[in-house]
């Protein structure tokens, strides 16, 4: 992985294989707590899955992580004393906050760790500190496996966070 410096707010990486991904999941997990919120976008197959998957594996939680696009939202329960993972696709969900209500995420937060897929628009309200991970195919690869990664982070809990382990 190699980090691109963007600006103070911003972590810019670049991401070469699906393995590089899963591992980026791996070093994130270790800055995530309870009552975070991980926003992720990118076209499909762009690699929020991997991402998770990665995630899911650093924190210690149970089952597969695996795209929750056609049941919303999985929960992978620790398998330590670690939060809970709670894996959303908002993909096929039109509304805001209103329509992800059911999902009962707001009640979830405070002791879970929940990552959004497509979450833009939607999830947002839902607390003032998130980290917004952005995924982008390389123009131009050949192999269909670069990946441009921008991390944002939103509020005091993230931008007070120190995102350079990530390019370690």
């Amino acid at each position: 992985m190699e980090a691109v410096p963007r600006n103070p707010v911003e972590t810019e990486l670049t991401v070469t294989s699906p393995e590089q991904m899963r591992e980026l999941g791996l070093k994130l997990a270790k800055l995530l707590r309870a009552g975070d919120l991980v926003m992720l976008s990118g076209e499909l197959g762009a690699g929020k899955t991997t991402l998770t998957r990665g995630l899911g594996e650093g924190l210690g939680v149970r089952g597969a992580v695996t795209s929750p696009t056609f049941v919303i939202a999985r929960v992978h329960p620790p398998l330590g004393d670690g939060p809970p993972l709670v894996h959303v696709d908002a993909y096929r969900l039109g509304g805001g906050l209103d329509e992800m209500e059911d999902l009962d995420l707001d009640v979830s937060l405070p002791e879970s760790v929940i990552v959004v897929e497509w979450g833009e628009g939607k999830v947002e309200e839902l607390t003032d500190d998130r980290l917004h991970v952005q995924i982008h195919r390389a123009v131009g690869d050949t192999t269909d496996e670069v990946r441009h990664v921008t991390l944002t982070p939103v509020g005091e809990r993230w931008t007070a966070a120190d995102l350079s382990v990530l390019t370690a």
